[in-house]
């Protein structure tokens, strides 16, 4: 990492939370709840799918429910909706979208172009008060749709590791892959292995936040009110954004968080198994779903 960022931090170790499981994770203004996937209620008549053709009320649906309080690039997003008494209530949102590097999309679905006949699954949430069976609906609903669109595969992550405040509330107990599995998703390993910068409010400091900051992109201004809300100081006129942001990363206390990387799925899509198997797979799937949580590093 240039500019000295990473060895200023303290360095926190997490122990990761199993990615396969029967409980399904939920959200309510980032505070999760479960249900058991044994609980069903999930009457699809009183569900509809719709394509948000506009970013918001997606956005911020996903800021005020969805952990990591940020919303990728987008290229698609759908709304589940509660349909009960007439009414139009909305009580989830997928977004599909472009990742940080092709490579996310290239590695394992090597012959579909990127961000048109593949696309990341960056945000999947669904309000507390959804059923059990909700979210394997919902997502089948999405792949119907984006096979009109062209997109033959969707790749997306499963986070282990759980993520804590500054003063050890838990945020994110660790996504698990229930859902992955439940609806046959390849497996294809582990993705990159990384170190985070992780905020006093659990969150973390992307890779590409910080750039933002250090070449004044476009976007600069939202990542540098992030850290300004937790107490970085004002960037005095003139200073450096890359000095300003390894002192305000400092001074707000964020720590590194080592990361082994997240669990990598992948669904090739087709209106057939035969469609499905003509999409080539660049990572060999591997067998059983992962269900172990890592050994703490600490604790080795």
């Amino acid at each position: 990492m240039k500019g000295g960022v990473q060895q200023m931090l303290p360095v926190e170790l997490l122990p990761e939370v199993a990615a396969s499981s029967p409980w399904c994770l939920r959200w309510q203004q980032r505070r999760h709840s479960w249900r058991h996937v044994r609980d069903g209620g999930f009457d699809a008549r009183r569900y509809a799918v719709d394509v948000m053709a506009e970013a918001e009320p997606a956005k911020s649906f996903v800021l005020a429910h969805h952990y990591a309080s940020s919303y990728p690039p987008v290229s698609v997003q759908f709304g589940l909706y509660d349909t009960v008494d007439g009414a139009r209530r909305l009580c989830g949102v997928a977004t599909f979208g472009v990742p940080a590097t092709t490579a996310v999309l290239t590695n394992p679905l090597p012959e579909l172009t990127p961000y048109t006949e593949s696309l990341v699954c960056s945000r999947f949430v669904l309000l507390d008060e959804c059923p059990g069976n909700a979210e394997s609906w919902f997502l089948a609903r999405c792949f119907d749709q984006l096979l009109t669109r062209g997109v033959r595969g969707i790749v997306t992550f499963a986070d282990p590791v759980p993520r804590r405040t500054a003063s050890g509330k838990l945020v994110m107990p660790g996504h698990v892959g229930t859902i992955y599995a439940a609806t046959n998703a390849l497996y294809a390993g582990r993705a990159t292995a990384r170190t985070l910068k992780l905020l006093p409010d659990g969150t973390v400091f992307d890779d590409r936040a910080a750039q933002k900051i250090r070449r004044q992109e476009q976007g600069h201004r939202y990542a540098e009110a992030r850290l300004l809300a937790l107490g970085a100081p004002p960037r005095p006129s003139g200073h450096p954004p890359s000095i300003w942001l390894r002192e305000a990363l400092a001074a707000i206390g964020a720590r590194n968080m080592r990361h082994r990387g997240n669990h990598r799925f992948v669904w090739p899509l087709g209106r057939n198994q035969r469609e499905r198997d003509q999409v080539a797979l660049g990572l060999p799937p591997q067998w059983p779903y992962p269900k172990v949580p890592d050994l703490d590093p600490a604790l080795r």
